[in-house]
């Protein structure tokens, strides 16, 4: 029988790693991958080797060349192709071997390696890393903006602890960002259901703000606010790391408000002085306070809260020991549809088709106003 434990272990052949194998994942920035140039990416537990082709097209392709099994991302591209440091071998796109130079008598039509869909979208390179023929790479309009930043970063845990983050969280964890300091905790009034994309969570505040969360199954974050649209996909590198890749369409870059979200932007990268995975261990070792970080590192204040509490949450068999109260249906919610979802696909059942439509999409907080 499925349990929600389920879902937190996607490596090959786990339940939750067959399932989310059937949707399209964000796997690199493309900023960050030049023509010309190949690089090792892990995903679900797997190795495999990113590289852009000649021509400015991604790729993906298996971790090692079949031959010697050498790291195939150290060899170098030519065209849509790739060559093997090692010996010479060269796959091209699909993952077939077209050359053996030492071999008289090449068998390279032989030879395949695994390659898997690739698509350039919204500043991202998503990758399927599923069977058979991909389903149609989900778009989303409203991110299509000039105006469209893409971040990324690796957090030492579970994706679900990225995934499981609730607006109850948001007086007591950014307890000292600018708009909670010196305020006493504001609770929410919160509703949730489950959507045509996954869940709806709604929080509305005391004071009269109004902040809604969507749950995009099966691991993306959504929310629409006065100053930004946000969506994210949490991604598993293994069962014990996670990278983000997340979007932001800012609709205020001026004045000071402009200012301060682009020297966030900044802090997250390292470029304000040390790196929010730095500072955000040493919170968790003891060795600074969250409330003491002050200067240019404190403009990222918020990334590394998440950072404190998320990986603080320790291995995952902690999970087990949780005491869920009325304030966490939100988390119930998406963990009992997780395990309806799984026991489908463990049954052979038809799995829910999840939509992302633009009754959702028009969904619009005004949690900053």
């Amino acid at each position: 029988m499925v349990n929600f434990m389920d879902f937190y272990y996607t490596g090959p052949g786990t339940l939750a790693g067959r399932y989310m194998r059937k949707f399209w994942h964000a796997g690199y920035r493309a900023e960050d991958l030049k023509p010309g140039w190949a690089k090792p990416i892990k995903i679900m537990g797997e190795q495999f080797t990113l590289y852009r082709g000649d021509d400015g097209t991604p790729h993906v392709v298996d971790f090692r060349c079949p031959h010697r099994q050498t790291q195939l991302s150290v060899g170098w591209v030519e065209g849509d192709c790739i060559r093997c440091r090692f010996h010479g071998w060269k796959f091209d796109s699909t993952g077939q071997c077209i050359e053996q130079p030492a071999e008289k008598e090449s068998f390279a039509e032989k030879i395949r390696i695994r390659s898997c869909p690739t698509q350039e979208y919204l500043k991202l390179i998503f990758v399927y890393f599923g069977e058979g023929e991909p389903p149609p790479l989900p778009r989303y309009p409203d991110f299509e903006q000039d105006t469209l930043w893409a971040e990324t970063y690796v957090r030492p845990c579970n994706y679900v602890n990225n995934l499981e983050n609730d607006p109850i969280h948001i007086p007591f964890t950014h307890r000292e960002s600018e708009f909670y300091m010196n305020r006493p905790p504001e609770i929410p009034d919160i509703t949730v259901e489950e959507s045509d994309w996954g869940v709806l969570l709604t929080s509305r505040f005391p004071s009269g703000r109004l902040y809604i969360t969507q749950h995009g199954l099966p691991n993306i974050l959504c929310f629409r606010e006065r100053d930004r649209d946000h969506l994210a996909w949490r991604v598993p590198v293994d069962d014990d790391n996670h990278a983000s890749f997340q979007l932001d369409v800012t609709h205020i870059l001026e004045g000071e408000e402009g200012e301060a979200y682009k020297n966030r932007h900044k802090a997250r990268t390292g470029k304000l002085g040390r790196s929010p995975t730095e500072i955000g261990e040493a919170v968790l070792s003891g060795d600074i306070r969250i409330q003491d970080i002050d200067g240019p590192e404190r403009a990222n204040i918020v990334w590394i809260q998440d950072y404190a509490t998320q990986v603080g949450q320790g291995p995952l068999e902690l999970r087990k020991k949780e005491w869920l109260g009325r304030s966490d249906r939100a988390l119930i919610l998406i963990r009992k549809i997780w395990e309806r979802e799984l026991q489908a696909l463990e049954d052979g059942k038809p799995l829910k088709q999840w939509v992302r439509s633009e009754e959702l999409a028009a969904l619009h907080s005004h949690a900053n106003d």
